[in-house]
């Protein structure tokens, strides 16, 4: 696929970033932990604001919080809070900064208990993506009872900033669910990826 490609999903628009995103990672089902947890924490990043404008920023973010790793992110003191809100790579702003601290110790409670995020994530899609049928980008919803459920059962398990429509946003990015339009060539690419 080109950047011109009429079929491709219209919302990556013709931005290269956007378009590589939309061709190789939106939709490809992840089962890995640490891809999901570090996936979740950027979704909660992007609250109020678009996703190409977290993208632009996810390497900053791999550097600024240790690839993500949650063991490092627990140990974060306030000079280290100090040093993110101070980092112009990532959104500056003390809540979502707190927010990834607070999520890594959810992530480390699953860890603890044997317990896999993948296992736990998929879960609410019976283990298996969901294949949408949407022709338009009107038919595409915000949310999903399934979305809603995860949502309610992070919060639960001491995770924020992941609301319904961050979670589900979460599961199109991360292949739960294949919401590429039925006339996009990556549709037809994430349903042959799934099990």
């Amino acid at each position: 696929m080109t950047t011109s490609d009429p079929g491709r999903c219209p919302w990556c628009g013709t931005d290269p970033l956007y378009v590589n995103y939309h061709d190789t990672v939106w939709g490809r089902p992840s089962y890995h932990d640490q891809d999901l947890f570090e996936k979740l924490c950027l979704d909660g990043q992007q609250a109020g604001l678009s996703w190409i404008t977290i993208l632009r920023k996810q390497h900053s973010y791999q550097d600024a919080y240790d690839q993500f790793d949650a063991e490092k992110i627990v140990r974060y003191d306030d000079e280290k809070k100090a040093e993110l809100l101070a980092n112009p790579g990532i959104i500056r702003n003390r809540l979502k900064v707190e927010s990834i601290i607070r999520n890594a110790r959810g992530f480390l409670e699953f860890r603890d208990r044997g317990e896999s995020f993948s296992e736990f994530l998929w879960s609410f899609v019976e283990g298996k993506p969901i294949q949408n049928q949407w022709r338009t980008l009107a038919e595409v919803p915000v949310t999903t009872p399934q979305a809603e459920a995860m949502s309610k059962a992070l919060k639960k398990a001491g995770f924020n900033f992941v609301g319904p429509t961050i979670v589900y946003a979460f599961m199109q990015a991360t292949g739960m669910v294949n919401d590429h339009l039925i006339g996009c060539p990556a549709h037809q690419a994430c349903r042959e990826l799934a099990p």
